[in-house]
């Protein structure tokens, strides 16, 4: 059942991406990571987010060796908890060589291992698979915690939809009434509730990176893409259509970008490297 909107909004970030120069994208809270570690291949650069056209281009590439690996990722302050959150997103499946994870997602900083506050809400999408899945899947998953490899150990509650996902969607979370209800292009995918809801404030992010130990063989570099349209978030919670007509009547008045959500006093670390 697609929950209509039950709260009024009184605080909402929209950003359209239209922006000329990465440097106007930072001044509105965006970081670009540049930090390398965890996930995705060990001794990986990071990098490849570019602006223009009204969109934002994440490009991860690889020729199969670490040193010749690139990945993505994008974070906005974390400020976010309870709420509905909204992104138009163009997921890739070509070149089919390599283990690649596109996705939208919300995090809190990890303390320590197994930290009971730690919070994270993901989309992600593996166009070849993994994870235990053989071909296209995204995956929806609410994390309670978990423990970094190498003494791997997670907590959180996963569902998955077995398809290509090739193209633009629109994906939004509900965060709200003890539940966490995903939607991919207005229909229902997945609803977590429990250990799993999250406590912590978090940021929103974009990444895309390989799954260590995946790559294809080592030889000429391959690339890949995930697009972005826009974001938007409200302190309501909100149907997909809500969000919907939310975003194209924000665009008809030329709203390029609004941020009216306050940072947390004190104001929060934001990491970008996780």
């Amino acid at each position: 059942m697609i929950v209509a909107m039950i709260l009024a909004a009184s605080h909402m970030l929209f950003d359209d991406f239209t922006y000329a120069t990465r440097e106007q994208l930072t001044k509105h809270g965006w970081i670009v990571r540049g930090a390398a570690g965890w996930p995705g291949v060990p001794g990986a650069a990071w990098g490849g987010v570019e602006v223009g056209g009204g969109k934002i281009r994440m490009t991860a590439a690889t020729d199969g060796t670490p040193n010749g690996t690139r990945q993505a990722q994008l974070c906005h302050e974390r400020k976010y908890l309870e709420g509905t959150y909204a992104a138009r997103v163009r997921f890739s499946d070509a070149p089919a060589v390599d283990h690649v994870v596109q996705t939208f997602y919300l995090i809190s900083p990890l303390r320590e291992p197994m930290a009971p506050e730690y919070s994270e809400v993901d989309f992600e999408y593996l166009p070849q698979g993994g994870w235990g899945k053989t071909g296209p899947t995204l995956f929806a998953t609410t994390w309670e915690t978990f423990s970094p490899e190498p003494q791997w150990k997670a907590v959180n509650t996963s569902d998955a939809a077995s398809r290509s996902y090739e193209g633009w969607h629109t994906l939004v979370v509900q965060i709200g009434s003890g539940a966490v209800r995903y939607f991919v292009d207005g229909t229902p995918l997945a609803k977590h509730g429990g250990d799993v809801y999250p406590e912590s404030p978090m940021s929103i992010n974009f990444n895309l990176w390989f799954i260590r130990n995946t790559l294809g063989t080592a030889g000429a570099s391959r690339e890949y893409v995930e697009e972005i349209d826009w974001v938007y978030f409200s302190d309501a919670l909100l149907a997909p259509a809500d969000v919907d007509t939310a975003v194209a009547s924000l665009r008809r008045k030329l709203v390029a970008f609004r941020d009216t959500v306050p940072r947390k006093k004190p104001a929060l670390e934001s990491p970008c490297n996780f």
